[in-house]
């Protein structure tokens, strides 16, 4: 029996054409993952941590409007917490900044990327990978199937009614049993055929790419508990609230020495001057009356 004649066979040429299907759609599949891995990947480079505040709004248009990870995106997108500051204005009329928490620096995530960006969301979930992987199970499963099946075909065909039927019904069953060992043979041998070139194929075009998505993300948000953040918010709240306290308790002490202060620079020798002209006046009159020796009419009257 030649191969030609063995692959023609029936059985084995449904395990061949199932494994040949089956490792073509695999590797599609697996190509075109590690394809808009790729792009995500090229895409996440050109960006610094640093830099992230300012230019959030252009990664967040260009991760919604890509199909392939808008969905991850717009439930980790929920998780992030960003660098928020107010405005405070000097007697200057001047606005400064200030950071509400001094811990938020950047963009940060209350989640771990990793819980968003993973296998899962990225790779399985895009195509039937539960098909990919039962795939060695039904090439197995394909051997006791067609050897039980051409077994019994071949007890079916044996035929003792004369000499020399047995001997051509033997030699039949003979050449059926053959095939029938073939059959398992050819698909356990596909399946683990299957598995070497599933795995490798993963793990090159799909899984090294995967990782390197998980290190871009983490580097560019970093993990902060929602529990750290309400904590640094309420001990933000109590410095400014103690401060507002100390500057009210010291308002009284302020108006009053800034009152004394302008009373004794401004009021006082102002009031000097206005008694010291009339003083002067006062004697310019009183001599001014006796060079004269002027008398007034009405102490006449009296």
């Amino acid at each position: 029996m030649n191969i030609t004649s063995i692959i023609s066979d029936v059985p084995i040429l449904i395990v061949l054409v199932v494994f040949i299907v089956s490792i073509i759609y695999c590797i599609t599949k697996y190509i075109g993952a590690g394809k808009n891995l790729k792009n995500l990947i090229t895409y996440l480079e050109g960006f610094k941590k640093n830099d992230l505040n300012f230019r959030f709004k252009e990664i967040d248009v260009w991760m919604s409007q890509n199909p392939y990870v808008s969905p991850t995106w717009m439930e980790f997108k929920n998780t992030l917490v960003f660098s928020e500051s107010i405005a405070l204005k000097s007697t200057g009329q001047d606005v400064k900044y200030r950071d509400v928490s001094s811990t938020v620096q950047n963009v940060q995530t209350t989640s771990d990327p990793l819980y968003y960006f993973n296998e899962e969301t990225l790779i399985t979930s895009k195509f039937n990978f539960k098909m990919i992987q039962t795939i060695p199970t039904i090439l197995t499963g394909f051997g006791p199937l067609f050897t039980f099946l051409n077994i019994a075909l071949a007890f079916g065909r044996i035929d003792f009614s004369t000499q020399e039927k047995t001997i051509s019904s033997i030699s039949s069953f003979m050449a059926t049993m053959q095939v029938a060992a073939l059959v398992s043979v050819v698909a356990v041998a596909s399946s683990l055929i299957y598995l070497l070139i599933e795995r490798t194929m993963y793990n090159k075009l799909c899984k090294s790419q995967l990782i390197k998505v998980q290190e871009i993300m983490g580097g560019l948000f970093a993990s902060i508990s929602a529990e750290k953040f309400l904590y640094e918010l309420l001990r933000e709240s109590k410095v400014s609230n103690n401060s507002v306290a100390n500057t009210m308790t010291a308002i009284p002490e302020e108006f009053k020495s800034a009152f004394n202060s302008s009373m004794a620079t401004n009021l006082v020798p102002y009031l000097e001057n206005l008694i010291f002209g009339l003083n002067q006046l006062n004697k310019q009159l009183k001599e001014s009356l006796k060079d004269k020796k002027a008398v007034d009419d009405v102490d006449d009257l009296f």
